[in-house]
């Protein structure tokens, strides 16, 4: 029997994060958190500690929409199609 892919089987995914710092718009740093199965997915928080704590929570709210909406979730090590975004947004 397949495995019931429901949101605590997603949230314990070893999702792929991309971290990072950039500036804001007075020049202050923020640190940020992607997913990168899931292109749509940014948390920003004023330390590094801070992104990493709390990005979980919006993962959280973040899969119970796209769950909910139906939406194809792309898991870690599933084929990346190398989506043309430039060719789909116009």
């Amino acid at each position: 029997m397949a495995e019931e892919k429901n949101l605590e089987y997603y949230l314990n995914l070893d999702w792929t994060l991309i971290e990072g710092q950039d500036l804001d718009f007075d020049g202050n740093p923020y640190y940020f958190v992607e997913i990168k199965e899931i292109p749509s997915f940014l948390f920003c928080a004023k330390t590094q500690e801070k992104a990493r704590e709390r990005y979980k929570q919006q993962l959280k709210w973040t899969l119970q929409v796209m769950l909910e909406s139906g939406e194809h979730i792309a898991e870690p090590g599933e084929a990346d199609d190398d989506t043309d975004w430039e060719s789909l947004c116009p």
